[in-house]
Order: C-alpha cells, then structure tokens, then sequence
C-alpha cells in the first residue's frame, strides 16, 4: 500500500508538529562525552585467589567464598576465583578491591533457602526502603568490585522457588502457599506514611523476593562476560552507586519482576554488549518509587546503553515506574531485537517505555534514543504514559521532556507511538525522526503533549 501523509508524519492529533517548525533542541554531543569520559571500569591486581584454598567444596562453598573474598581484600585487592564446576553457595558479600571471577565452565549455584540470606540488609523494594533478605550477590559502601568471567551464576528461581511467591497461578502460587501480597501492601503503607526505614524491617517470616546481584552506594563496579540466569527477582540492582560497568553479560530471567538491568539512582552507568531475555523489563532506569524517592532526592543520570541485544521482555529500555528522584542524560544506541527462532512469537513490548502514575513526582529529562533495530514484534515501540497500571488518584505527575527517537527500524507493532500525559502535566519536546514502522495495526496516539515533532517517518499499515 502507498501510505498517505498521515502515515508518513504519524498522528495528526494535537501537539505534532512537521520539521522545521518548533523543533525541540537536539541532544547536547557534549553531554555525552562528559558522561562518557567518567565511566572507567576497575582494574585489579594480577593476583590470584582460588576458593578452594579456603575450604570452599562444590556441596558447600560459602564460607569458602567469604574468606577468599576477605584475605583478597586484606592483601590489597585480586581476583577470588571459581573454577569449572557447580559451586552451592548463599549469600555472597564482596568488598573492596575484589574481582569475583567464574572461569568457564562454573557454576554458582544459589540456595533457595530464605535463610541463607539472612540477616536482613538495608535495601529498597520495588523502589521502597526496607530491612528485607540480603540479595544473593551483595556489596554496600565498597570501592572497585567486580563480577567478571564465562561462567554461569544460577538463583535457582523457578515455580517451586521463589517465583511463586508473587501469587500468581502463572508461576507456580495456588491456594494454601504464601504471597507477597500483604508484606508489599504493608511496605506500600510505610512509604506512603513515611514510618522510619529502621521500623520497615521484613525478611524472616516475609515474602519480599530479593534481588540477585547489588552493589549499594559502592563506587567503580565492573559486572562483565558472566551469564545471569533465574533470579528471585530484578537480576542486576546497582543502588546509589557511581561508575558501573555491565559489558558482555547475558541475562536469561522469564521470571516475575525479572528485570535484566536496572541502575537505580546511579550516577554514570555504561551497559554494553549486553543479552537479555526476560518475561519482564530488560532495563529499567530508576530512582525511587512515591513519598521515598522524593524524600531521598537521589537521581540516576549519565546512563549510556549501547550494543545490546534484546530477545524478549516488557521494555528494552524502561524508565519508572520508579523514577521519583528524577532520571536525566540517558543515552541510548545500536540496539537490535531480532526474531527469536527458538520461540512461536518473539516479542518485546517496547524499545522505549517512560512510565510514571499520578503518585510519583519527579522527572524525566533529555533520553536520546538512536540507531535501533526490531525485527521482533512489538507493541508500542515508543510509550509516554503517565497512567502505567492505572495511573493513581493524585496530580504527582512528574515533568517530562526532550525525548528524541531516531533512525529506528521496526518490522511489526500495534502502534508506532503513544505519547500521552495529563491534562493538567503536559510531556513536552519530543522528537521522533528519521523512522520507519512497518506492518502497523492502528494509529499512533499523541495526547496532552506540547511542541512533538514527526519528520521523516514511515508508517505502514499491516
């Protein structure tokens, strides 16, 4: 078919506007090179620390790890080293100067025990303070750690362990198990009512599902070459951290809350040359869910992804819905989403998603999203919305604007876009250029939104 104008500009709804007239700034190449130029990946010392010289056995090798982590740290830093094998292991807890490195052929296999992560730990839940178990890999307040090697960590997440504590039939819950639904009504409360993070303390006897890998307020993290694979829940966390390196990793997640990758009020991430398969978001910027995240004021800026690969998922980039300290400076590049042969119907549900409700605040400003390729079927590649799961009852909306997407190729979706805020909150400057939608279901929606520009865009009907 020829498309019509329409087509080729998108919607003609309210706030689009041809090129040339009202164009939003173009990204600041400047902004880029600074952020750039701050992400440098830790180096360590070329010494080298097997587990099994601390006693470390395949049916048992935590306290192994713990004290290769410690006499690696005491000596001024190295490498602990799991060589080829299926190591059990529960908590893991890193400290500064140390490289984790799984040789290939290793695996780390984590226990399904609640109690392996116990004490509790200072940590967030979906973006809330909380005391809740100690995620499976974890490092607070360290400088220079690392996660490297071709090995495999395994959280052992399935229907029978932990997945179904979400409550949900779809993996594995029915009735007479224990959910999670209460603790995070309760922990919802807390942070809505700001009680005391020292009084939010959950774990044993709870069923808040932990993270798997987070370094918290730690300083040059390198997680590179490693394959991640069915985690509790979000599957790499950095928490108010600075510098973070995620290169050449696989994730491999169809679990609940199964994020990929999703820096939460960080500052100068770079995650590159990275695989994600995932039932939920394969990256998620974030900084704070609700009354927290304004009350903490901490964002997460100067993110660069690049070179990914994305086989399935909710959103190959997602920002929120927790983003209520702010998200700023997010760069994104040469990204591909191909087909997947191994499944009946490869999908993802967006390239780019901003996602934020009434409740949050906050705000969103200049992501740069460029040179993208889905031959997977998607449903919106670009959404704004400010109504993600409902949207809420409140007028918290956050301020969103300079959102650029461009030069992105994508074989089949439900709409090229959706780009709506709120009546009283309008998304502002937007730009998506140099595009092309093809096999496309209905019309892209522009909404409550100012100075959107469409140029050179095709859009073709299935």
């Amino acid at each position: 078919m020829h498309p019509t104008r329409r087509q080729l500009l998108g919607s003609g709804l309210g706030g689009v506007v041809a090129a040339g007239i009202g164009l939003p700034a173009a990204a600041d190449p400047g902004v880029e090179g600074l952020v750039r130029s701050r992400i440098r990946a830790p180096r360590f010392r070329d010494v080298w620390f097997p587990i099994t010289r601390y006693g470390a056995t395949p049916e048992d090798a935590t306290a192994g790890i713990a004290d290769a982590v410690a006499a690696c740290h005491r000596d001024g830093g190295g490498h602990v080293v799991v060589p080829a094998g299926v190591w059990e292991t529960g908590a893991i807890n890193l400290l500064s100067r140390v490289d984790l490195h799984l040789e290939e052929g290793a695996t780390l296999r984590f226990s399904t025990d609640p109690a392996a992560y116990l004490p509790v730990v200072r940590t967030r839940w979906q973006g809330v303070e909380v005391y809740n178990y100690s995620p499976l890999i974890r490092a607070e307040g360290q400088t220079d750690i690392g996660i490297t090697g071709k090995g495999v960590l395994d959280g052992a997440g399935d229907n029978e362990h932990w997945w179904y504590l979400i409550g949900s039939g779809q993996y594995g819950w029915h009735t007479g198990l224990p959910n999670q639904r209460a603790d995070w009504a309760e922990l919802e409360r807390m942070n809505n009512e700001q009680v005391p993070v020292d009084q939010r303390v959950f774990g044993d006897g709870h069923y808040l599902r932990p993270s798997f890998v987070q370094p918290f307020r730690c300083t040059n993290v390198l997680i590179e070459g490693v394959t991640i694979k069915d985690s509790p829940m979000w599957t790499i966390h950095p928490l108010e951290c600075r510098n973070v390196t995620v290169q050449g990793v696989t994730v491999d997640n169809l679990g609940p809350n199964g994020d990929g990758c999703d820096p939460e009020s960080c500052t100068d991430v770079l995650i590159r040359g990275c695989t994600f398969r995932t039932h939920d978001d394969c990256i998620a910027i974030k900084s704070g869910r609700d009354a927290d995240g304004r009350r903490l004021g901490l964002p997460s800026r100067g993110i660069v992804v690049e070179d990914c690969t994305f086989v399935s998922g909710g959103a190959a980039v997602a920002v929120g819905s927790e983003m209520s300290g702010g998200v700023e400076d997010v760069y994104v590049r040469r990204l591909h989403a191909p087909a997947d042969p191994a499944a009946e119907e490869a999908y993802l549900q967006w390239l780019l998603c901003v996602k934020s409700t009434s409740t949050r605040g906050g705000y969103v400003h200049n992501v740069d999203v460029r040179d993208v390729e889905s031959r997977a079927w998607m449903y919106r590649p670009l959404e704004i919305t400010f109504s993600y799961q409902g949207g809420g009852d409140q007028s918290l909306y956050p301020d969103v604007r300079d959102i650029r997407f461009d030069r992105v190729r994508v074989a089949r979706a439900e709409r090229a876009y959706r780009i709506v805020g709120a009546e009283t909150q309008h998304i502002r400057s937007v730009v998506v250029s140099n595009s092309r939608f093809d096999q496309v279901a209905a019309e892209a929606v522009v909404q409550y939104a100012d100075d959107v520009t469409v140029r050179n865009v095709l859009i073709s009907g299935s």
